[in-house]
């Protein structure tokens, strides 16, 4: 049973898209600075203020919702789940036994810790790139006297948006898979939509089928070729057909020369 299919990876891109546009989107909701800017006087009879994250934005929305609520918790958790996979392919690299069917399972588990590096780096990535704007909301919330300079806001800021940029150029360098990907839909839409020919080559599970079975799985390379009905003679009184006339050889007519009794 598949764990992961086409399905299930599409409802999960769903439900993190929905996810993320709830969370982002609560602000216009109700929960910002409005009624903070309406008792404090800071509005005019226009409803019009100066367009800064902080007069805007509630930091009570962007440190208890959506740093402690979603982003923190799954930071952890997901640093808890590739400690573990980490120590499990390190104790399975660690036995000397091999599988049933009697192959190394090191070339395994080498892959398996190559992606999870893959993966892990992009973690790293997104807590780099993340937790220095929040930690910068949770002093803004927690101490609005202390000093914050300006530019550590704006290198904050950049960060958050330099992570999307960097992702791609991670999966493309660490993980073949999308290496290929990003190939193909270069080559397809960028350079004259030529494919390259490594995606076009047959994968080597099918090679390897190919040569246990020679094509068809039963040592036949043409499958069709027992499957043919036998041309059967002409009855009495119809001419033969084409395809039995073919078939017919003509045979020499004995000389005196090949009579055995001579």
């Amino acid at each position: 049973m598949r764990v992961v299919t086409k399905q299930r990876a599409a409802v999960a891109v769903v439900v993190c898209w929905t996810v993320a546009f709830i969370v982002g989107l609560t602000p216009m909701l109700g929960w910002n600075n409005l009624w903070r800017l309406q008792q404090n006087g800071s509005l005019n009879e226009d409803l019009i203020i100066t367009c800064q994250f902080e007069n805007v934005i509630s930091m009570d929305y962007m440190v208890y919702f959506n740093f402690f609520g979603w982003v923190l918790p799954p930071l952890l958790l997901m640093l808890v789940i590739y400690t573990e996979i980490f120590y499990m392919i390190h104790k399975q690299l660690n036995k000397k036994a091999c599988t049933t069917n009697h192959t190394d399972p090191n070339k395994y588990y080498n892959k398996e810790l190559k992606l999870a590096k893959s993966l892990a780096l992009v973690l790293f990535l997104f807590a780099i790139s993340w937790l220095p704007l929040h930690i910068i909301n949770c002093i803004t919330l927690f101490c609005p006297t202390c000093d914050k300079p300006l530019f550590l806001i704006y290198i904050a800021i950049l960060l958050t948006h330099g992570n999307s940029a960097v992702n791609p150029i991670v999966y493309a360098f660490r993980i073949k898979k999308f290496r290929d990907a990003f190939l193909k839909i270069w080559k397809q839409y960028f350079c004259c939509k030529d494919v390259p020919a490594i995606l076009n080559q047959p994968s080597e599970k099918d090679r390897n089928e190919n040569q246990n079975g020679n094509g068809n799985g039963n040592g036949n390379p043409n499958p069709n070729r027992d499957s043919q009905p036998a041309l059967s003679p002409p009855q009495e009184g119809q001419q033969p057909s084409l395809e039995q006339m073919q078939e017919v050889k003509p045979q020499r007519p004995q000389s005196h020369n090949d009579d055995p009794t001579q």
